[in-house]
């Protein structure tokens, strides 16, 4: 492995709140960019104060601005525009999450930005982009989930549609977030060559959650089907859903390709469902799933989860068990792949958080530091990006700005 990180040189200034943004900077700041999380004087990204809190401070942050540092900064202030147009001409990108039309209100749009750095890629995140009839509308990750057809799925016919218990539609922006800016940078950057222009992206909330409902507009627009709920399975392949075993655990199987069917079914011997005619392929099991299910649900249920594994794993049965955090925190493999590390906080002492993913051969990522604390790094990063004197920083407290 090399000792340099595989992002390191990149400067990123995130003046996004919450989640998206800070996702999406979160995933290059654990591969070694720069993180310059800069914030409002004084009160700081709400993400500062979502429960839970330990120690009097926010899990939420301390875990999602991880490897990053933060400064303080007024942007409705004229001194506060021209310090962001400094530092903005010494990043690579700028990700910020305002309502449309906030950024140009401070006279700090793209235009001016890339005025000031022409390498820049700046990352735009809002509810439902900044084109189009909703543009204006404020827009949460909650409202996108619901508009972009996935919660219209999700749940049990006979029950109401059921929101996830994360903040899925920011966590998916971000991940498409970081994807995109390390497209433009590489652009920039490669197919560009050394004086290669940055860009402007435009990320809704929406969006990529909508993006990873692969054929749903394309089923409707050729078959005419608007895909409905139908609780743990999955309505094109089967079998695939929950199980409940002996020892009143929850199982996940799939199987749903032919072999891995055969393979499932010899496993647990009965080799008849094989060549039974309601289930012999895919599509005889999707018609006939509820009935598959309970044969399925007979035998799981009369063996404990710890039976089950022993004897279908090994076999080729594509099962696990349904984890909580704390079972988590105790299987060996996660432990074996590193994705749960310790890090040392000087707020919270001793914390494990969530590893590094993906895992890179040549220049893995890694965990330095946890949250920083409001304003923490206002003399390392005006010191070092735009060389001000602790003096300068000073005065800049005490009138304000930062």
């Amino acid at each position: 492995m090399t000792t340099a990180s595989l992002l390191q040189g990149l400067r990123v200034l995130d003046l996004s709140i919450l989640v998206a943004g800070g996702t999406a900077s979160s995933l290059l700041a654990d591969f070694g960019a720069e993180v310059v999380k800069v914030e409002r004087p004084g009160s700081g990204d709400p993400l500062r104060r979502w429960e839970p809190i330990a120690s009097g401070v926010s899990l939420w942050w301390k875990v999602h601005s991880r490897n990053k540092k933060s400064i303080t900064l007024n942007l409705a202030s004229a001194q506060g525009q021209e310090l962001l147009k400094k530092l903005a001409a010494q990043a690579d990108l700028l990700i910020e999450g305002f309502r449309p039309g906030a950024m140009e209100g401070w006279g700090l749009g793209p235009e001016v930005l890339l005025g000031v750095n022409p390498r820049l890629v700046v990352l735009r995140y809002s509810g439902f982009g900044q084109t189009g009839p909703y543009k204006d509308r404020p827009g949460f990750g909650t409202i996108a989930e619901c508009m972009s057809g996935y919660i219209g799925m999700n749940g049990f016919p006979d029950t109401p549609p059921v929101l996830p218990p994360i903040p899925l539609a920011d966590e998916v922006a971000g991940v498409f977030g970081a994807m995109a800016a390390m497209m433009a940078l590489y652009r920039r950057d490669s197919a560009a060559g050394p004086s290669g222009r940055g860009q402007v992206i435009d990320m809704s909330l929406f969006e990529p959650l909508f993006r990873l409902c692969i054929p749903h507009m394309t089923m409707y627009d050729l078959l005419g089907i608007v895909r409905e709920r139908v609780g743990n399975d999955f309505p094109d392949a089967a079998p695939r859903s929950l199980y409940r075993t002996a020892d009143n655990r929850w199982l996940g199987l799939s199987a749903t390709s032919q072999s891995t069917y055969e393979a499932l079914v010899q496993a647990m011997g009965l080799p008849e469902l094989i060549d039974d005619p309601r289930f012999k392929d895919n599509v005889r099991r999707v018609e006939n799933k509820d009935v598959l299910n309970s044969v399925l649900q007979g035998w799981l249920g009369q063996r404990s989860l710890q039976e089950i594994m022993a004897q279908l794993v090994p076999a080729g049965g594509v099962v696990g068990p349904v984890y909580t955090a704390d079972q988590i925190v105790d299987d060996p493999h996660y432990q074996a792949r590193q994705d749960i590390l310790e890090v040392n906080d000087p707020d919270l002492g001793r914390t494990k958080v969530l590893g590094v993913v993906p895992k890179f051969s040549e220049t893995p990522g890694q965990v330095t530091n946890l949250g920083p604390s409001l304003g923490e790094h206002n003399q390392q990063v005006y010191g070092t990006w735009l060389g001000l004197a602790q003096g300068d920083v000073a005065q800049l407290a005490q009138h304000g700005v930062i």
